[in-house]
């Protein structure tokens, strides 16, 4: 179900790091998601998901949460917030999920508490479930055997769950591999936070970068990531576009906004030098941004 990606290099003579590519996109939803969805799921108690599985999810989450259900025969509920783009909604419609659209700030609510009102089932969520955030450390295992002296490792932050996974394992296996989180210009409530010293919120505008960033940290990701990181890399929308371009001009890689941003912080040096793997976390973007950002210019 969960395939073992490639990790591969990028061809990037102008980048003064060492860049290679841990390729989730390529998963069957092309998202990382489906990890911690199956290990969450599939790892719930005798009886648990006889009703269904709920989560609120942008769209990647939901995927990974559907398609688990869809193989395990019971149905899916999917609280997403109203600015999810289109072609995740459709992939959720594909695979018999459910959708419930609700403003960002209800959806958000919905995610700190681990619940929305009237929809049943299962909960998995999507950042702070234990078994979600193991699935996801799965990535570092990975990384650990097939590639030697990994000096960092790029990671998107959305709520916390993809980074702190493989931060935790990596801080087992390999401690003295950097973990570098990387958020989009438009939210990055983590490096504001940890410039702070204290969780903090910041103004969020969405964005075509749509599975990252956010207004504030969950106060239980706070918690677990702050001795885990190096830091965070803010990177510009032109940046995140600029990636996704790339990536697709030389590698032949299609990437959301989210996946690309390990990407852009790669190359613009603000993440050091060295051999560093960037997470490219998912490849579920609009085919008109698509289309908009190979001709040059970057989308709202």
């Amino acid at each position: 179900m969960t395939l073992r990606t490639p990790l591969v290099r990028l061809q990037a003579p102008e980048s003064p790091a060492e860049v290679w590519l841990k390729l989730e996109c390529l998963q069957v939803i092309g998202s990382f998601k489906i990890r911690g969805a199956a290990n969450a799921i599939r790892g719930a108690p005798p009886g648990a998901i006889g009703g269904g599985v709920l989560t609120t999810s942008a769209g990647n989450m939901a995927q990974g949460v559907a398609w688990i259900a869809r193989e395990e025969g019971v149905p899916a509920t999917i609280v997403v917030p109203e600015h999810a783009p289109q072609t995740k909604l459709d992939a959720i419609g594909r695979l018999g999920g459910s959708v419930v659209k609700v403003p960002f700030e209800r959806w958000w609510r919905a995610m700190e508490e681990g619940s929305y009102p009237g929809a049943g089932g299962y909960f998995v969520h999507p950042v702070m479930d234990d078994a979600v955030m193991a699935g996801n450390g799965t990535i570092a295992l990975e990384l650990v055997e097939d590639l030697e002296g990994i000096e960092a490792v790029l990671v998107p932050w959305g709520g916390g769950g993809l980074t702190t996974g493989i931060a935790s394992a990596l801080h087992e296996l390999s401690p003295a591999t950097r973990v570098l989180a990387c958020e989009p210009e438009t939210g990055a409530p983590l490096a504001a936070s940890l410039a702070a010293g204290t969780a903090t919120s910041v103004a969020y505008t969405p964005s075509f970068v749509d599975g990252a960033g956010g207004k504030a940290l969950l106060p239980a990701m706070w918690e677990r990531a702050r001795p885990l990181l190096a830091g965070s890399v803010v990177v510009s929308l032109d940046e995140a576009a600029a990636a996704v371009r790339l990536l697709a001009e030389r590698a032949r890689v299609v990437a959301e906004g989210a996946g690309a941003l390990a990407v852009a912080a790669a190359l613009s040096g603000r993440a050091g030098e060295g051999r560093i793997v960037c997470v490219v976390s998912g490849g579920n973007i609009d085919a008109s941004r698509l289309a908009a950002i190979l001709e040059g210019t970057t989308p709202s």
